[in-house]
């Protein structure tokens, strides 16, 4: 007697066969919604700037504290 389906229900897990899961990825797949080129472009740009304004804040950070290390060090001398 097999209870392996039997106990994969008392686990909630449903066992599926390959090609009952490729229908399954395919029916999941076609609910998305792709950006479009405009919408990709407007994000790329987006996150070009976004990382080229924190780039340029933790640079000044970086420049703050090494001026601040600089004097700290100058008067230990």
């Amino acid at each position: 007697m097999f209870r392996g389906s039997d106990q994969a229900k008392e686990n909630g897990v449903a066992k599926t066969t390959p090609m009952e899961f490729i229908r399954q990825v395919r029916a999941e797949t076609a609910k998305v919604v792709w950006p479009s080129w405009k919408e990709t472009r407007m994000t790329a740009i987006m996150v070009v700037i976004m990382t080229t304004l924190l780039g340029l804040f933790f640079f000044t950070i970086d420049a703050v504290f090494d001026a601040i290390v600089n004097l700290l060090l100058s008067l230990a001398k």
